[in-house]
């Protein structure tokens, strides 16, 4: 005896014909794309992200550039920024802030012959320990947050 139930003609998994007018498994309806396929025009809506999940990922990336620079906010911009208002608006100051920052540094590097540069250095790394936690407080709550101290590089 076997444990498999014999196959009906009709059974789209058993190879069988289908009746007119009737979709097999996994085979795409009359306008609909197939695998693979965009659908027509070429974009897809990416869908929007909740509440709870922006305020997440607008904490995260905010928190992110203390450890990493620019480079959480530069991710989160390109990958989120199409996925809400308030992430959108999140990652566009932090990636302004953290580019800021980052010239701040270079020039820093480059003063540091003098002992100007380690002060300076040592300064804004102060600079973006205090106001990504000021700013990541901030997205947890739900509210918007300007950097001071930061240059638009990107405008909304």
């Amino acid at each position: 005896m076997t444990d498999t139930p014999p196959s009906q003609p009709n059974d789209p998994r058993a190879g069988g014909q289908q009746p007119s007018g009737q979709q097999g498994y996994g085979q795409p309806g009359h306008g609909q794309p197939g695998y693979g396929q965009q659908p027509y025009g070429g974009q897809q809506q990416v869908p929007p992200m909740r509440p709870e999940d922006e305020k997440l990922w607008a904490t995260l990336i905010h928190l992110g550039g203390i450890l990493f620079w620019f480079v959480p906010s530069l991710v989160g911009y390109l990958v989120l920024k199409d996925r809400g208002p308030f992430i959108r608006e999140h990652t566009r100051v932090a990636l302004n802030f953290q580019i800021t920052m980052a010239i701040v540094l270079v020039a820093s590097g480059l003063l540091s012959v003098i002992v100007i540069g380690a002060i300076t250095g040592f300064a804004a790394g102060v600079v973006v320990v205090i106001f990504s936690i000021i700013a990541a407080v901030a997205a947890n709550r739900g509210e918007y947050y300007k950097y001071p101290l930061s240059f638009e590089f990107i405008k909304a």
